[in-house]
């Protein structure tokens, strides 16, 4: 996703977003506390994230793909509807308009390969955005083994299903609003800010530039086990707004298994995820040949290079653990195959995340929350040959590279100022920033102001 840094109108602009935030906030003591069953559903969220990274090291080559390394501030700004209703029996439809504004680091979304915040991908300037997140049907057919509450949450209705179902959602939505859950590390306007907390980093998953697409997911819940299985589409061009709706030629696949279990009397579950991407994107070793024979100074020789249909794989496993009544544990890692561009996430081909969220209750703070967390990034054998050459890709490339697993150490403190409301502290340490270890650290600072009803 390309974003550039829009100044005029900045005025106009701030006056939009306090209107928007003084009216969420009004509306915010009318609504009333979710029932034991709901027929609609109306949520609401608003998220303001300042982030701001100090001046940095930098001893290697630089290019249009490089973080900056003077100091530099960003923002993020989104407020989201999530309306629900039962359309028939087993059968519920949801709704989400979204408003968002916002600008990255360098003008431009590039130089890392763990983004710091995860809500910017939706982000396209200073200038206001209104846009349709989701509109998906969800339909389950109840399969018997005793009944299961399910609570009242963002695009799912308070109310009982069989502990044995089937599942199928259909319409536009995102492939991690099924796959990949994680009680400890999911959301970033809650939990952990950076890309690799809130899913696999070399998660390749097929969606436009804001991370969402068009498919289906389907979901069987029998015993104590839960079988997924989805397509969704992808963009026309790598990490572009527009959707390739030739779902049956260009898609994105993923099948998971996923299994609850007790450690010591506390529930934790282990998800392990395949994937599969078919789409029109570049290999780096032709690009690379490409860039001996011509040596292109520019981001064009991916773009010349995307000549055919190719498929690319990933393997991933996912654990959440709690350890105790006030601590989680959760740990994710997937392998890629690495051969070719990346298609619709971010630049990376193995990915490490594992952490902890501590509960406020053991301070006798129970609406704070405390997160750790320690990331790594690495590059295939495939995309480091190509960067070293001088290369430049989609979000990164210095025109030389000195290479070294990206590593990212996060860690949060969440305050609850008031009912629904919170206040987040976040510190973001990132060594070898786009694998280049002449380049570097870069330390984040971030402000986080959340709140949902």
């Amino acid at each position: 996703m390309k974003i550039s840094n829009q100044l005029p109108h900045f005025n106009r602009q701030v006056h939009k977003l306090a209107t928007l935030v003084v009216g969420v906030f009004a509306a915010w003591g009318v609504l009333a506390e979710s029932a034991d069953f709901e027929d609609t559903s109306s949520k609401y969220q608003i998220t303001m994230n300042w982030q701001r990274h100090a001046a940095f090291s930098d001893s290697g080559g630089t290019s249009v793909n490089s973080l900056l390394s003077k100091n530099e501030s960003m923002y993020t700004f989104s407020t989201t509807a999530h309306w629900g209703a039962r359309v028939w029996q087993d059968g519920e439809l949801y709704f989400n308009p979204e408003i968002v504004s916002g600008v990255p680091f360098s003008g431009n979304l590039v130089g890392l390969g763990g983004f710091t915040n995860g809500e910017i991908t939706r982000a396209g300037g200073m200038d206001l955005k209104l846009y349709r997140q989701r509109l998906f049907l969800r339909q389950t057919w109840n399969q018997g083994g005793g009944d299961e509450k399910i609570e009242s949450d963002f695009n799912q209705m308070a109310g009982t299903v069989d502990k044995n179902r089937v599942v199928l959602t259909v319409g536009n939505f995102s492939t991690l609003d099924v796959f990949d859950d994680n009680a400890y590390a999911k959301d970033p306007r809650t939990q952990f800010m950076n890309w690799g907390n809130w899913t696999y980093s070399s998660y390749d998953y097929a969606a436009d530039a804001r991370g969402y697409g068009w498919g289906f997911a389907a979901e069987w819940y029998i015993n104590d086990w839960v079988f997924r299985f989805g397509r969704m589409t992808g963009p026309k061009q790598p990490n572009d707004l527009p959707i390739d709706y030739q779902i049956g030629k260009h898609y994105g696949d993923q099948f998971e298994i996923e299994r609850p279990h007790s450690l010591s009397g506390h529930p934790g579950k282990a998800r392990l995820l395949f994937w599969h991407d078919r789409a029109n994107v570049a290999s780096f070793t032709d690009a690379l040949a490409y860039l001996k024979t011509f040596n292109p100074a520019d981001k064009e020789t991916i773009l010349q290079l995307r000549n055919g249909d190719k498929n690319k794989y990933g393997i991933g496993l996912n654990l959440e653990q709690e350890l105790s009544n006030d601590v989680g544990a959760f740990l994710r890692v997937m392998k890629t195959d690495g051969r070719t561009e990346t298609y619709a996430f971010t630049e990376v081909d193995n990915s490490f995340s594992g952490g902890f969220l501590i509960k406020g209750d053991a301070w006798s703070r129970a609406d704070d929350s405390l997160g750790v967390s320690f990331m790594q990034n690495q590059l295939s054998t495939e995309r480091r040959k190509y960067l070293e050459a001088g290369g430049i890709s989609y979000f990164i490339g210095d025109g030389s590279l000195s290479y070294k697993p990206e590593n990212i150490f996060e860690g949060f403190y969440s305050f609850g100022i008031h009912k629904n409301t919170w206040l987040t502290v976040d510190y973001q340490h990132i060594e070898n920033p786009a694998y280049n270890a002449a380049r570097g650290p870069v330390n984040v600072y971030a402000f986080r102001l959340h709140s949902e009803f």
